[in-house]
């Protein structure tokens, strides 16, 4: 089981992430990942089940979840990264395990077993949820991420972009898969990550007018698309 972290999530106007980033910059790094940019491009494809299970906890507000997805990095299929998301209240986590490109085929494929017999614990439990609660690839969102980091507490502040929704294509490793936005143009997603304390210092920084936190969850939003 990973680590709990709080997750806090803002839907932040341009004016607002400017003036945000401004303050930012000054004080946490850019994360590794990132390009000359400091942006990174994050292909992900989410599962549910035949009643939308996951969709429908997230939007009633249920406070203990849970989710799986695949996902790669800046066009780079060469590994994909299976994810497991728990939430509890303001609490997550999440486990993650590398698979090859043509294990993540197989998957898309029905082809599972391999899963079974991996010796791994989270593909043992995702072929568990494939098979007994019918888990089912559901849509691929993609977005541009830029992500700052700063060590005392472990936060991480990244600023979400451009969020598109491949609606109901399931082709994941389609560079050219035509897609749609899923948020109105101007707006981020603020996300806020941090162990047991925000250092007042970045608390400050991340202050706006207007600013709430929201239960914002892009995988809902690219889903109301369809």
């Amino acid at each position: 089981m990973g680590t709990m972290r709080h997750e806090l999530k803002h839907l932040i106007h341009q004016g607002d992430y400017l003036a945000i980033k401004s303050r930012l910059k000054w004080i946490m790094k850019q994360d590794a990942h990132v390009d000359e940019s400091g942006q990174y491009f994050i292909r992900s494809l989410y599962f549910d089940n035949y009643q939308d299970k996951a969709l429908a906890e997230k939007l009633s507000g249920v406070s203990e979840r849970e989710k799986f997805r695949i996902r790669y990095y800046n066009n780079n299929d060469s590994f994909v990264n299976l994810e497991k998301k728990s939430k509890k209240n303001q609490l997550g986590t999440k486990i993650s395990a590398t698979l090859s490109k043509e294990q993540c085929q197989k998957i898309l494929d029905g082809d599972w077993q391999f899963l079974k017999e991996s010796g791994n614990a989270l593909l043992m439990e995702f072929y568990s949820k494939l098979y007994h609660h019918q888990l089912r690839p559901k849509t691929i969102v993609d977005y541009v991420r830029e992500p700052y980091v700063y060590q005392a507490g472990n936060v991480r502040v990244t600023f979400d972009s451009q969020i598109r929704t491949g609606l109901y294509s399931k082709d994941f490793f389609n560079k050219n898969l035509p897609t749609m936005p899923a948020l109105e143009y101007g707006y981020y997603i603020m996300e806020v990550k941090y162990d047991n304390f925000i250092p007042e210092i970045i608390q400050s920084a991340i202050q706006t007018g207007n600013r709430q936190s929201s239960a914002f969850s892009k995988y809902a939003v690219c889903r109301q698309h369809e």
